[in-house]
């Protein structure tokens, strides 16, 4: 039998979820990994889980959506996570020492010196401290996790290297700079080549208060301490009932909700339940993203991602 290159596999896969994007989203020039990543896969095709009411239960079904992103401050913070781009050949290299280094990639990381960090300025020290570094000369991703200043260098808890041209994914078992072992950037809501294209043609990462102690595809490690089956692993896929009416809601919620619908969203760490991640923006509007809170979890369903396993 013939075998299939990655890119072909994935794009196969893909064809039984709906259409692939003939583009993927893109960065600085780099696309924000292929069009046949898994971030990048329709899900509105894909049958609904058989456990997805048990599980929607579990996250909460009268929880309320928010978007965990959006314009000027909050308590004196940027509201998300904010990502920077570089040129990799004018951005002095860091070495990084990690708290898990061994499921970190070591390497330099092109750091600038002023390079957002998840929190600031209000609460610097303290939260996830994320840093996202895109260097658009090799288009490679560069993410940390609570990124600090040590000794005159820098040290954070884990990291990651990412190549945004493959599909390529960490070894079974390690974390990234998210808990599932997932790339935080593909999932956060952006402005610039995203939404303000008046489309989000991705999936969006979200936190769930408990999840159980497992990880299903793409995720790569747990972060749950419980064994109950009703709980949702890292990398569960939900997405937006086809039925819910989107139709009133103001236009950047909408956008939002539509890409909620086309590409669901994926448990990518343990926080409040139905957050959505996102990237800081001046051009987002508060008031319109505050409209996503009339969404519930009895408005979501499970994805059955089996068919989207390589």
């Amino acid at each position: 039998m013939k075998l299939l290159a990655a890119g072909a596999v994935f794009a196969v896969l893909a064809s039984t979820a709906g259409a692939v994007a003939s583009k993927p989203p893109s960065l600085a020039g780099c696309p924000v990994f292929p069009a046949t990543s898994v971030w990048n896969t329709p899900v509105d095709r894909l049958p609904v889980a058989a456990a997805s009411a048990r599980t929607i239960a579990a996250i909460g079904v009268a929880g309320h959506v928010h978007a965990d992103f959006g314009s000027g401050l909050y308590d004196g913070s940027r509201i998300g996570i904010p990502f920077v781009v570089v040129h990799g050949a004018q951005t002095p290299k860091a070495r990084v020492s990690f708290d898990y280094a061994g499921e970190s990639d070591p390497g330099l990381y092109p750091i600038p010196a002023n390079v957002p960090i998840e929190g600031a300025p209000a609460h610097a020290n303290t939260g996830d401290r994320h840093a996202l570094i895109v260097d658009r000369d090799s288009c490679t991703l560069y993410e940390l996790y609570a990124l600090h200043r040590s000794n005159g260098g820098w040290a954070a808890g884990s990291g990651a290297i990412w190549n945004l041209r493959t599909n390529t994914l960490r070894p079974k078992g390690w974390t990234s700079a998210d808990a599932a072992g997932l790339p935080i950037l593909p999932g956060l809501a952006r402005w610039d080549g995203d939404a303000s294209t008046g489309r989000i043609d991705h999936a969006l990462r979200f936190t769930v208060a408990r999840s159980r102690r497992a990880d299903i595809y793409p995720a790569r490690h747990e972060a749950g301490r419980s064994s109950d089956p009703a709980l949702p692993p890292m990398g569960l896929r939900v997405r937006l009932k086809a039925a819910v009416d989107i139709s009133r809601l103001p236009r950047q919620a909408r956008i939002v909700a539509q890409a909620l619908k086309t590409y669901g969203m994926i448990v990518a760490d343990n926080g409040s339940s139905w957050f959505i991640g996102g990237a800081p923006s001046p051009h987002w509007s508060n008031d319109q993203l505050h409209a996503l809170g009339g969404l519930t979890g009895a408005d979501f369903e499970v994805v059955d991602t089996s068919k989207l396993r390589p």
